[in-house]
């Protein structure tokens, strides 16, 4: 942790000297948003993102027997409880704007993967990142609103709002308003789903949150008015992807 937080001084002092705002990604410790804290007293442009595995992982999960601690290998590596609870009063006490995930996935039987050559003599030839995109919004969801540590507006705020506010993408997109995108995600607040790799999408082979059980699952997926993901089935195969020029903004917050 302090190697974390001695860069992320590091990197807001010279954010200070160029006079430009920063963002810290992969927040995963007290000490490390103590710094963020201590610079935006004084005025600098700091914001902060963290990832759902710091939320809801520990070294714990590292230390896993034979070579199964290689599916929590990333960057910064997942801390203990008193890390994980400091990540959670930031999420609460509104000292993140953005959650996002950590998706750098390797397939974990895979030669080319987790299973790089020497990975598994040590574990720094272990190459570092998880899958995570697809159950980023369900574990915030599940484990802040439904367990009453966020509402429903902080949700929307951390997973949509604020990145295109910080990216310069508001109000085309990040809001439901006359003149936006109509990119919404339909939810069943009380619809209960165990998170199985055989149930997920992405191209990975696990995920790190397999068995991990959850309330509130999307239901359908939107894009620019199309429905594309209904009842998790793929409803529209076409390419809709436009490139968006954006405004840098001056103060998004």
């Amino acid at each position: 942790m302090p190697v974390e937080r001695e860069a992320t001084h590091r990197a807001i002092t010279l954010a200070e000297i160029a006079g430009v705002p920063l963002t810290i990604v992969h927040v995963s410790n007290g000490e490390s948003l103590d710094e963020i804290r201590r610079a935006r007293r004084r005025g600098a442009r700091v914001y902060a993102e963290t990832c759902p595995q710091y939320l809801t992982l520990t070294a714990v999960d590292l230390d896993r027997s034979g070579f199964e601690g290689a599916k929590y290998v990333c960057s910064p590596p997942p801390r203990d409880l008193k890390e994980q609870t400091a990540c959670w009063a930031g999420i609460e006490q509104g000292d993140f704007e953005l959650y996002s995930s950590d998706h750098c996935p390797f397939r974990f039987a895979d030669p080319a993967g987790k299973r790089a050559p020497g990975a598994e003599q040590s574990f720094r030839n272990i190459p570092n990142g998880i899958p995570g995109i697809e159950t980023r919004l369900p574990i915030l969801f599940s484990e802040g609103v439904v367990k009453g540590r966020i509402d429903l507006t902080r949700f929307v705020a951390i997973t949509a709002t604020n990145h295109a506010r910080l990216y310069g993408l508001y109000p085309r997109k990040g809001t439901i308003a006359v003149g936006s995108d109509a990119d919404i995600v339909l939810w069943d607040p009380t619809l209960q789903r165990t998170i199985r790799q055989a149930d997920l999408h992405h191209g990975s082979d696990y995920t790190p949150w397999e068995g991990f059980a959850v309330t509130g699952w999307p239901v359908m997926t939107i894009l620019r008015g199309q429905v594309i993901v209904e009842a998790g089935t793929l409803a529209d195969s076409a390419r809709h992807g436009q490139h968006l020029s954006r405004d840098l903004p001056g103060k998004p917050f």
